[in-house]
């Protein structure tokens, strides 16, 4: 019997963070296996360079991930779109590359039956990002330690019988609204739309996932794969879902141990 698969035009993912210990590689490996699309991108961050030239930690979970996306590219068929991030800005002096279904790029424009959206990571519309690259470092190396601390409070609150609840998530929102809006950073992408011609753009970088208008630009954010879990597809009819996992796992649920084996054999 055939495993039951979201069959969608395209998905969207970014800020998995490959390499650390917080990224929840299972859960969207799990995803990928699961949906069937013609286009993925991968809108930013997807291996943690930052981290790993410090402590990073690289599981077999995290290298089935790109196992993964190699399959798509060879059996599959799907054309894959990788974009640079902050934390892999490594990939800025090669850009543009190109091998095959493969592009690696700056930002990108997304052909959809209801029009074109811009696709960039985010990042250069993040003013602490883009001009106080030390700053950025310090408050990655924060974030970090709260979701460490995190664990900690959400192991007691299990104890206690309590749900999850992110407080390193909770802190980070404050912080980030601060500086998106210094930087006017939803502003700014939206404008950079309209001056592309573009109905609509797609980012990540703020962790925050969104589907909403700002005007008459549609402002799509696919989240992360650390704490939000969230994606976006693209149905073929060209309407936009965003895909939170927690849902998700609900109609296309986990199998108990998904072994390497299993992963290969998708």
């Amino acid at each position: 019997m055939e495993k039951k698969r979201l069959r969608v035009r395209s998905v969207i993912i970014s800020d998995v963070h490959l390499g650390t210990a917080e990224c929840k590689a299972a859960e969207v490996n799990h995803f990928l296996r699961t949906v069937r699309c013609e286009k993925l991108i991968l809108n930013g961050d997807i291996i943690d360079g930052w981290q790993l030239k410090r402590t990073g930690q690289w599981t077999k979970a995290h290298t089935r991930f790109i196992r993964i996306i190699l399959k798509k590219l060879e059996k599959r068929g799907t054309e894959v779109v990788y974009l640079r991030g902050n934390h892999d800005d490594i990939l800025s002096a090669f850009l543009p590359l190109e091998f095959e279904n493969l592009r690696v790029v700056e930002d990108y424009v997304h052909d959809s039956p209801r029009g074109r959206y811009l696709v960039l990571h985010g990042d250069v519309f993040d003013t602490v990002t883009k001009n106080f690259v030390f700053l950025a470092h310090l408050g990655d190396w924060g974030y970090r330690a709260l979701l460490k601390l995190n664990r900690f409070y959400n192991a007691w609150r299990a104890w206690r019988g309590k749900e999850y609840w992110s407080l390193s998530k909770a802190i980070k929102a404050r912080v980030k609204e601060a500086v998106s809006h210094v930087s006017n950073f939803e502003a700014h992408i939206a404008d950079l739309a309209r001056a592309r011609g573009c109905r609509g753009v797609m980012c990540g970088h703020i962790h925050t996932a969104a589907d909403k208008m700002l005007g008459d630009v549609h402002y799509l954010n696919s989240g992360d794969w650390v704490e939000s879990l969230t994606a976006i597809v693209e149905h073929y009819d060209g309407t936009f879902e965003l895909i939170n996992f927690s849902r998700f796992v609900q109609d296309f649920p986990m199998a108990e141990e998904e072994t390497a084996v299993e992963l290969l054999e998708a």
